[in-house]
């Protein structure tokens, strides 16, 4: 039997050796043929596959939607229409980070604008930012008694 050994699939796929073999562990990619000395052998599907779930991970979709995905891929009788709802939940899950990170952003230039203007300079410990830290945040569970 020809095909790649997983040095050479992890080169292709730009995937390293213990993530292909987690990816075998969990159903995700399946198992290859073993060539003499027990060697994992992998086909150019196995190349496509991978590839796929590389692509899939990059744009942060998890593991359990990368196996949605894969399934959908793997059945003609399955419609188009469940890929575009997994990748539309991802979407939203991708804005509303998005939209936590935006008001991290904003928090975090507030700690350094009144630093800025209150004790920039001072001793450390007087740092107005270990003040804000130390605040429960107005929006956080805790701060509200829920």
């Amino acid at each position: 039997m020809r095909g790649y050994k997983i040095g050479e699939l992890a080169e292709r796929t730009r995937t390293n050796p213990p993530t292909i073999r987690y990816y075998e562990d969990i159903g995700l990619l399946p198992r290859p043929e073993r060539q003499d000395g027990n060697q994992r052998r992998y086909g150019d599907t196995d190349v496509g596959r991978l590839t796929f779930i590389r692509r899939c991970r990059e744009f942060g979709f998890s593991i359990e939607q990368v196996k949605a995905l894969a399934s959908v891929t793997a059945d003609a009788s399955r419609s188009c229409m469940e890929a575009r709802d997994i990748a539309h939940a991802h979407l939203l899950d991708v804005r509303s980070k998005l939209r936590e990170l935006r008001e991290l952003e904003r928090s975090l230039a507030r700690f350094v604008a009144t630093c800025d203007e209150g004790c920039a300079g001072g001793p450390g410990p007087a740092c107005s930012i270990f003040d804000d830290l130390g605040s429960p945040s107005p929006n956080h569970p805790c701060a509200t008694g829920k």
